[in-house]
């Protein structure tokens, strides 16, 4: 019988996502984005720099104005800051 050894730079198939490794990190506020919510390029810089992980799962974001749970943290409720999200996460508008 032949049996596999899994490490943690396998790739695996998540639910039909491909992921290049087992590695994951977990959601973390940073507090980088504007006072008004809107993401920001320093933000995009930190998860390009932890882009060779296989999950990245993001930060805190705000879905209204009554959710925000910290000072400066994203959010997604208004235009300008999916517009800032779509810099973060390379997708054009």
């Amino acid at each position: 019988m032949e049996t596999t050894m899994t490490t943690l730079f396998t790739p695996m198939n998540l639910s039909g996502l491909a992921l290049p490794n087992r590695i994951w990190m977990s959601a973390m506020t940073r507090a980088r984005a504007t006072p008004d919510n809107i993401p920001t390029p320093l933000m995009a810089e930190y998860y390009a720099q932890r882009a060779s992980g296989g999950l990245i799962v993001t930060e805190c974001t705000a879905v209204s104005e009554q959710g925000k749970g910290v000072i400066n943290g994203p959010g997604l409720w208004r235009e300008e800051q999916i517009r800032g999200w779509r810099g973060v996460t390379g997708r054009r508008p």
